[in-house]
């Protein structure tokens, strides 16, 4: 989990940039330390148009982005999940244009906490409910949707298999690492779904928050030693004591800002449940914070 993202870059939120054949990226003006230089939406096809995260509910960029494409265009829009930084602009796009909408399916949940994250989109329902391994073929795309539970349960990526890459939404990022909060995130499922999209044979992974990632396998292999890593870390530090959450954050997180304390609390708490799941470890009263947690 790093810092910040980086104050001195000025990105352009008004024009897209071609970052691969038949693909565009427009960045939202969105930035914070959760979304880093912001949400990037991708633009594929020329007449018959893909749209991946359409992002937050902004309307300058719903209005560039609807700059760059013909209005006799018909669109269609693909969720990676249902966060605000990624899916309510669907709802814009919807209104001034002809469009459709594609995810795993709405939040699950009615309520979350909005401190550690960007919140939750709960008036998203896709027009079109999508299954992991489905394929939608137009002219000039065709997309495969995978199901990648753990940052969220809806959680999907998408693959443009004309030019061998995977559109990874919030499960892989290219400036940080992804942030699990229960009981909707699982950390189980998040691990799950890395080595699910580690056995794919797309060659370029984009984000939407971060640069492309050129070597995705090794790259996927790294977060799933760091998830592993921090694992370790918990059963090594409870074999000494018995700890409770905040206690391990200012152990394992004291290098981090603790502006992002918080979140990293959440990805810690996922990992522990991740662990009673396995049966190594338990926590006081059954209660998942504010009790400690000891080792079977």
């Amino acid at each position: 989990m790093k810092k910040y993202y980086n104050k001195k870059f000025k990105p352009n939120y008004e024009l897209a940039e071609e970052v691969s054949n038949n693909v565009k990226r427009l960045l939202a003006p969105n930035p914070s330390p959760f979304t880093f230089h912001g949400t990037g939406t991708y633009i594929i096809g020329n007449k018959e148009i893909a749209i991946i995260d359409p992002g937050p509910r902004i309307e300058s960029h719903v209005e560039n982005l609807l700059n760059i494409i013909d209005k006799d265009s018909i669109i269609h829009i693909f969720i990676t999940h249902t966060h605000a930084d990624h899916s309510p602009a669907a709802e814009l796009i919807k209104k001034e244009r002809k469009a459709i909408t594609y995810g795993f399916g709405p939040y699950p949940l009615d309520k979350y906490e909005t401190k550690f994250e960007e919140g939750h989109d709960l008036n998203f329902k896709p027009d079109i409910f999508l299954k992991d391994g489905e394929i939608i073929g137009k002219k000039d795309w065709t997309i495969r949707a995978i199901h990648t539970p753990g940052h969220t349960s809806n959680h999907m990526c998408f693959g443009l298999e004309e030019n061998s890459i995977l559109f990874t939404g919030d499960h892989v990022m290219g400036w940080s690492t992804t942030v699990i909060i229960p009981p909707d995130g699982d950390m189980t499922d998040y691990i799950k779904s890395l080595e699910k999209v580690a056995a794919c044979e797309y060659k370029t992974f984009f984000p939407t928050h971060g640069a492309p990632i050129k070597e995705p396998k090794k790259f996927v292999r790294a977060l799933i030693g760091h998830r592993k890593m921090r694992e370790k870390q918990i059963l090594d530090e409870l074999e000494k004591t018995p700890l409770c959450i905040d206690e391990m954050v200012r152990k394992f997180y004291k290098n981090t800002d603790k502006m992002l304390w918080p979140a990293a609390e959440k990805s810690l708490l996922a990992s522990l449940l991740s662990l009673k799941k396995k049966g190594k470890l338990a926590n006081e009263n059954n209660k998942s914070t504010n009790s400690r947690w000891k080792l079977i």
